[in-house]
């Protein structure tokens, strides 16, 4: 069996595996939703010109949350799943067996980056629907696909890299938010960065791939100018991540 094949069935797997645990799966896919409607709630939903075109401001809190998305599919999930499946020892039997180790990390990006997929979709037509937020149409949807794959892509190496840190699969969840949610609103993600807001914000949030992330796909959404260093930033963070996770991931419980 080639490596393709190979990395199908794996995907097949650790879908089924995904879904059995439907409190997990629900609260992945209610979490934006549930940002999106009490932003659109607390902040309203009138109109605003947005780069040159009148749209309903959900339109920003959908972009917002696609970005999120990607980055809790991709991020937080694998990062805290892949450390308890560690602590279990799913990961040194699957050492064990003919199944090649990169074949099962592989799968797993797939796999998150397939949610981020799915959970962009329902965040863009609850948007659409509920709120008549905007969607991306011709080269901005397309741009905006671009920026969500290598987004996801990256995350999902970045989350691979930073189980090296998590001692074990109970310290994940703090340590993962620890790591990304002052990002998050360093970014944008939650409260759109103003002209008002500290210079060291933007300084800062620049390093980072969550800022290029979320202003890619606002570009998306909102018309605003779309800058392919923005992907490439994100794509050499996530190159970062591949390189440090082949290094220092590790397929055993730590002592």
């Amino acid at each position: 069996m080639n490596g393709a094949s190979l990395v199908a069935r794996q995907f097949r797997y650790t879908n089924t595996a995904f879904w059995r645990n439907p409190a997990s799966a629900f609260f992945t896919f209610a979490f934006p939703l549930m940002f999106l409607v009490i932003f659109t709630t607390l902040f309203g939903n009138s109109d605003a010109v947005i780069g040159g075109e009148t749209m309903k401001t959900s339109t920003i809190f959908v972009a917002s949350m696609a970005a999120f998305s990607v980055i809790t599919a991709c991020y937080t999930n694998i990062a805290i799943s892949v450390s308890f499946s560690r602590d279990q020892g799913i990961l040194k039997r699957l050492r064990g067996t003919p199944l090649p180790g990169w074949t099962y990390l592989t799968a797993r990006v797939v796999h998150a980056t397939a949610i981020a997929l799915v959970l962009v979709a329902i965040c863009a037509a609850f948007g659409a629907l509920v709120y008549e937020a905007s969607l991306p149409t011709g080269m901005s949807l397309v741009r905006f696909l671009v920026a969500l794959l290598v987004g996801a892509a990256s995350f999902a190496a970045l989350g691979l890299a930073i189980t090296a840190a998590i001692p074990n699969a109970d310290a994940s969840p703090a340590i993962v938010n620890a790591s990304i949610l002052p990002l998050l609103f360093l970014s944008g993600v939650f409260v759109p960065i103003t002209d008002d807001a500290p210079g060291w914000i933007d300084v800062i949030s620049k390093v980072f791939p969550v800022r290029h992330l979320v202003d890619s796909m606002n570009a998306g959404f909102l018309g605003t100018p779309f800058r392919w260093s923005d992907v490439l930033v994100i794509g050499l963070w996530g190159l970062a991540g591949l390189v440090m996770a082949s290094r220092f991931f590790t397929w055993e419980p730590r002592k």
